[in-house]
């Protein structure tokens, strides 16, 4: 219950740092690089999360349903 709980706060989180971009792009216009770290935490936190639903599948927290 604990991992699907982080799971959607560092989902949530993917959000955020996706507004903050939006933000920093309208408001900076492009003249800082503010937007590129706010994507670039967005795309290491996304990468994250697949590395540890591949790891909570591996381990069994996380068990797939077939369709059936």
């Amino acid at each position: 219950m604990i991992f699907k709980l982080l799971i959607v706060i560092l989902l949530f989180i993917v959000i955020f740092s996706l507004g903050q971009a939006l933000f920093y792009l309208i408001k900076d216009e492009g003249k800082s690089d503010r937007m590129v770290k706010a994507l670039s935490w967005r795309i290491g936190l996304s990468v994250f999360i697949f590395l540890l639903l591949l790891i909570g599948q591996a381990v069994g927290l996380i068990q797939s349903h077939g369709l059936s």
